[in-house]
């Protein structure tokens, strides 16, 4: 735990006590802050109490007294519209914060110049959050990962000198967190997302750049119009800037070429990585995320061995893109996050001959938008409610069979690519569709994904089961 010493002695008011909320109110109390919290479930305010951390309706508060908000990032701070709570603080001229703040507080108070790489982005903050800290944890330092990505950051261990920090950031977070500098600040991409919470696609735009505005050194994704703005805009402002793409040559930065990460700088060019052989790392999309974890261990002073020693050993987040057993010329691959369209193009395009496991609760649109991939996919094994809509849109175009559930298309598949003789192929768990007609959650799927691959004669296994 990270104790919030900087708000020692201060009257504190918490609203939203999740899991996040609940590690923030008690890392407020041991820093020395009154605490009083508050969630609009009530289950959640008898766990937060049962906890030790004192609650109360927050509307009965004399807000004159209260120094500070600290608001959950899932509460709505402006848009559609400010949550009562935050309504309250504004009219009393009290400061709303998050945890990511508190942190970035505790960091300047307690050692300033500890490493501290900040990641946001519209897709792939996650894996490129995991990657760089995989590539600091091989190399031998002391690093804490946090954040969006699943653990709360004031549950990591205090900052201290040579301890490096890896937090994802939403934009909720940054919302929440006026002075977050990090040492190296990374936004990969800006497709609308969130817009309910942000009202519009620029204000959206605008709490992303916070992050790199304020960082020493700012890496920035310039394949997309408003990044591009972006990153032209801060480095007029005297922002140390690196630009990355996984499109175009860059003068200065670094771009792919193919699965080679290229540096550019002063007129030179060299490759800094080959990303290959790396099958954790396939397709243009990792590409753009290894990219950007390149040059921000660069900017932290990791050295190029250490690097690429990391890219190489990198085992892959978990349900994207997952490798998790080969049998022959089979590879399986655990890609359980797709829970839409958009979000299964990169698995797609990243293999050359595909038997494609699709179907759950559909998503608007389906799966015409993946029409492009079609050819790659030798046969489809369909499950869940989408099974008879996916198999119109497939039509003659894909053989395909409907297998109803996950358990039946691995067996369908993994026999079918055993017979299939024509090289490297790959049965790709990639649903384009949401979980929830068969299983909790995506985890939960991608978790009997890899069980059922285990049941498969003669696989060897990749991952633990």
């Amino acid at each position: 735990m990270i104790p919030v010493t900087t708000l020692k002695g201060k009257s504190v008011a918490l609203f939203g006590l999740g899991g996040s909320g609940l590690a923030t109110a008690l890392a407020l109390a041991a820093g020395g802050a009154d605490v009083i919290a508050w969630d609009d479930s009530p289950a959640s305010v008898e766990n937060a109490s049962a906890a030790g951390v004192k609650t109360g309706d927050l509307r009965e508060l004399d807000w004159k007294s209260i120094d500070t908000l600290v608001l959950s990032p899932g509460v709505p701070l402006t848009h559609p519209k400010p949550h009562w709570s935050a309504g309250l603080a504004s009219a009393a001229g009290v400061e709303i914060i998050g945890d990511v703040e508190l942190f970035a507080r505790e960091r300047r108070a307690h050692a300033p110049d500890c490493p501290f790489i900040a990641i946001t982005g519209t897709n792939g903050k996650s894996t490129t959050t995991a990657l760089i800290a995989h590539i600091l944890k091989s190399s031998g330092r002391d690093t804490q990962l946090g954040g969006n990505i699943g653990t709360a950051v004031l549950t990591l261990d205090p900052p201290k000198m040579g301890r490096f920090y890896v937090v994802e950031c939403s934009s909720y977070q940054i919302d929440l967190a006026p002075s977050l500098n990090p040492s190296a600040g990374i936004l990969l991409n800006l497709t609308p997302d969130h817009l309910d919470r942000h009202g519009s696609m620029q204000h959206y735009a605008d709490v992303k750049e916070r992050l790199v505005a304020n960082s020493k050194t700012a890496i920035v994704g310039v394949d997309d119009t408003y990044c591009a703005g972006i990153a032209d805009r801060i480095e007029r402002a005297g922002t140390k800037v690196v630009r990355i793409s996984k499109r175009n040559v860059l003068a200065d930065g670094i771009y792919a070429e193919g699965a080679r990460l290229i540096h550019a700088q002063g007129g030179a060019t060299r490759e800094i990585a080959d990303l290959s052989s790396i099958q954790t790392l396939r397709g243009s999309h990792n590409a753009q995320n290894a990219a950007a974890a390149v040059a921000a261990c660069l900017a932290v002073g990791i050295s190029e061995n250490e690097i690429r020693a990391g890219l190489e050993s990198f085992p892959g987040l978990k349900h994207r893109m997952q490798p998790v057993g080969r049998k022959g010329d089979t590879l399986f691959v655990n890609d359980s996050k797709a829970t839409n369209a958009d979000a299964a193009a990169p698995a797609l395009s990243s293999f050359e001959r595909i038997y494609w496991i699709a179907g759950g609760v559909p998503k608007e649109g389906g799966i015409s938008s993946l029409g492009s991939f079609f050819p790659k996919i030798a046969k489809a094994y369909l499950i869940g409610e989408a099974a008879s809509a996916f198999a119109e849109t497939l039509g003659d175009t894909v053989p395909h069979a409907m297998s109803g559930t996950l358990e039946q298309a691995v067996a369908d598949a993994a026999a079918d690519a055993e017979s299939d003789g024509s090289g490297p192929v790959a049965v790709l768990l990639s649903p384009a569709c949401a979980s929830f007609d068969q299983y909790k959650n995506f985890e939960v799927r991608g978790d009997a994904f890899v069980k059922h691959v285990a049941g498969v004669p003669g696989v060897s296994m990749l991952v633990a089961v």
